[in-house]
């Protein structure tokens, strides 16, 4: 049986968390592993050339940072050791070219916001849910980690 690959998109935020251990659980469950992908989003000015390069440099090293702590907690906290990705795009399109390039993916987890909008990425992606190679996960940012666990 081929092993079950869970992507999940890694930021700052609750939500992102929520659906790492939602994919962490049921990769351990599962027999599968987990994906992380960080995004750098592009810097949407033009400055001089230094400043635009230690900018886009800052960026990005703050995202290794956050998917290496998120992969650092997810291998104490379940055994197991993600793949990592920081890649520089937007986000949906990082996605969606990250989603052809591994067909293995079974499954691209996203965590919603508690308040307000879901989130630019989950209202992306379920507005195309129908048109993605594999399902769509969504997990509920305000679910408390005692629910998430009960449910994976």
């Amino acid at each position: 049986m081929p092993q079950r690959i869970y992507l999940v998109m890694m930021d700052e935020t609750e939500e992102a968390r929520a659906a790492l251990r939602f994919a962490a659980r049921r990769a351990v469950r599962t027999g599968g592993t987990v994906h992380i992908l960080a995004v750098v989003p592009r810097q949407e000015f033009a400055v001089f050339g230094g400043v635009q390069a230690t900018i886009e440099e800052e960026a990005r090293d703050r995202a290794e940072v956050l998917a290496m702590t998120a992969a650092g907690s997810l291998t104490s906290q379940s055994g197991l050791t993600p793949v990592i990705a920081v890649i520089q795009g937007d986000g949906p399109q990082v996605v969606r070219a990250y989603l052809a390039d591994h067909p293995e993916i079974s499954a691209l987890v996203l965590g919603a916001a508690s308040e307000g909008s879901p989130g630019p990425l989950v209202t992306h992606f379920a507005g195309i849910a129908g048109q993605l190679p594999c399902p769509l996960m969504i997990v509920p940012g305000a679910m408390a980690d005692e629910d998430i666990d009960r449910l994976t």
